[in-house]
């Protein structure tokens, strides 16, 4: 299988992957991603894509300019299958769908939150998310200014996924493999006739895709659990060739998913010694000044320190969940604390 490594998104290429898949990078604009890579999959009936990337004018020309390039035109896709509902990879399915008539697939979860959002107001968000930072401990800058923009919604899906369903796509075999975590409705793809997986942002072959709570003080879910049992599942596939969402596509997805389990158990490690080492229990803000991220606290900007702040709570709630910390209710701020061994 031809393979790609990282390179800026000037230096991308639509690529032709052999056996009726292609590539094409859309470039996210002002994201450190740089791009999602926006497969296509060849049938009797036109090609199905898998996401569709951000939306923005730059994007649209890329992704149909790069279609245009592999010998295929966008107003013939039959289908998009979205991988999970960030902007990044469902942000252009509705004007695919106007261009084509092409039907939308995602699954039923993230289905379920994308007509959540199409119900919400833009003030009735940033309420939400203002009263989310603070009860997190953030402090007023930082709400502020993480609540000033907002992507837009994706487009509402023409057709619900569960675990297990085939995609419509005639002649070749495209399976729904639920993996939540990263998103509750997050699937990969697996090509069964080609023995290839689609990974949208499960499992990447350097960074680790962001898993987060949100509302960050939710005690009824655990994303990270949920996110590592995934990896499990998608380990039991055996060595099958990856085609992620980002970076660059490798071979044995099962070894890369072993790879990211065995870092989020040091990370969990990590920070139930760090809570245990405390006397007194720290907020969800606190906890993730206090953990490592790719760089110092003070460096990251307040949207950067809302995720951070997500991904904390996820630890957070998953040591909760093996009862090795417990959560202290307070007034305006929930916090958690080491249980005594």
């Amino acid at each position: 299988m031809k393979t790609t490594r990282r390179r800026p998104y000037t230096e991308q290429r639509p690529q032709d992957l052999g056996g009726g898949v292609w590539s094409v990078p859309v470039p996210i604009p002002g994201n450190p991603l740089g791009y999602t890579l926006v497969y296509a999959v060849d049938s009797p009936k036109g090609p199905v894509l898998v996401d569709a990337g951000w939306n923005h004018p730059d994007a649209w020309a890329a992704l149909s300019g790069g279609l245009r390039t592999l010998g295929l035109d966008v107003t013939t896709v039959r289908g998009v299958v979205v991988t999970h509902f960030h902007p990044d990879h469902a942000g252009l399915a509705g004007q695919v769908r106007a261009e084509s008539g092409a039907w939308i697939a995602m699954h039923e979860s993230d289905a379920a939150l994308v007509r959540l959002m199409h119900g919400l107001a833009d003030g009735e968000h940033r309420d939400f998310q203002a009263d989310m930072l603070r009860r997190a401990g953030a402090g007023h800058e930082d709400v502020a200014v993480a609540t000033a923009g907002r992507p837009d919604t994706p487009a509402l899906p023409d057709r619900e996924l569960r675990d297990g369903d085939l995609v419509d796509l005639p002649g070749r075999k495209l399976r729904a493999v639920h993996t939540p975590g990263h998103t509750p409705g997050h699937i990969c793809l697996h090509l069964e006739d080609a023995d290839r997986l689609f990974t949208g942002d499960h499992v990447l072959p350097d960074i680790t895709p962001h898993v987060g709570i949100y509302p960050y003080d939710r005690d009824d879910v655990d994303p990270l659990g949920d996110f590592l049992e995934s990896l499990d599942r998608v380990g039991e596939l055996g060595p099958l060739d990856a085609l992620p969402a980002h970076e660059w596509i490798f071979p044995d997805v099962a070894a890369r998913a072993a790879e990211i389990r065995h870092h989020h158990e040091e990370k969990l490690q990590r920070l139930g010694a760090l809570l245990a080492e405390r006397a007194q229990p720290l907020t969800i803000w606190e906890t993730a000044a206090m953990m490592t991220w790719n760089r110092p606290w003070d460096d990251l900007s307040p949207v950067l320190r809302g995720m951070a702040a997500g991904e904390a709570a996820a630890h957070l709630r998953t040591l909760e969940a093996r009862g090795v910390i417990r959560r202290v209710s307070g007034v305006d701020t929930v916090r958690f604390q080491a249980l005594e061994s």
